[in-house]
């Protein structure tokens, strides 16, 4: 039985851009990536970057969750691993918590994120999954940040990509948030035993966190092969 995974980026009838689905996706050209890491013994751990700062003055909540979740911060206190339920969505376990979301389950489609790091981070992990579940793949642009680089996507025709390349959260660094935007970077464990760092920029809009695109349709942020998890938070459901 094959198990390649089919391209999860479709949308009335379009194909998104295969550059980005292998980038989100557990597809060939994050093998491709992760291969010409791997065995670089050379290569420099990332940074470990400073503790973010604990908010305790919650910022106005001038776009309202869309799902009524009531927290906010305007800057990080997502210091530790977060306490969570994971569950799998396609091939990949993502989190889950009450308070932080997925908010909404719309057949499978999963949204609604606090207005929080962690929520930014929970809706990181969210959107990579879906991305590996060719079920809820036509509706995968829907997490996307509207704008140029949504429009992009749309407008793009591009042949898929399958793999059977699988992967799994291994970690994470917030290594930027504010509560109008959020650079999370996820650490993810390929199994074919490469680590490979995977950074999404998100916005808040419309009530929730969306993945941010760059004009051309693109995700704004490369993905590099890791050495190690210096530098991130070990944390994961697997």
């Amino acid at each position: 039985m094959s198990t390649d995974t089919p391209s999860p980026f479709r949308s009335r009838g379009l194909i998104v851009a295969a550059a980005v689905v292998g980038l989100i996706a557990v597809i060939a050209v994050i093998a491709l990536i992760a291969g010409l890491f791997n065995g670089d013994d050379d290569a420099t751990p990332p940074t470990p970057t400073s503790t973010p700062a604990e908010s305790t003055t919650p910022v106005a909540d001038d776009d309202p969750s869309v799902c009524d979740l009531t927290a906010v911060e305007d800057s990080s206190s997502l210091t530790a691993a977060p306490t969570n339920t994971w569950e799998l969505v396609g091939t990949m376990a993502a989190p889950t918590e009450a308070e932080v979301g997925p908010g909404s389950v719309d057949d499978g489609l999963r949204s609604c994120f606090a207005r929080t790091a962690e929520g930014a981070l929970f809706a990181a992990v969210n959107f990579v999954a879906t991305g590996t579940d060719a079920n809820l793949g036509p509706r995968l642009i829907d997490l996307v940040a509207p704008g140029p680089g949504r429009d992009a996507l749309e407008a793009q025709d591009s042949a898929g990509s399958s793999s059977s390349l699988r992967a799994q959260v291994a970690g994470f660094k917030v290594a930027a948030y504010s509560a109008d935007s959020a650079t999370i970077d996820l650490a993810l464990n390929y199994s074919d035993g490469s680590l490979v760092s995977v950074p999404l920029k998100l916005q808040w809009v419309e009530g929730d966190w969306k993945v941010e695109m760059t004009a051309s349709g693109d995700l704004p942020l490369a993905p590099a092969g890791l050495q190690n998890l210096g530098g991130y938070i070990p944390w994961s459901g697997a």
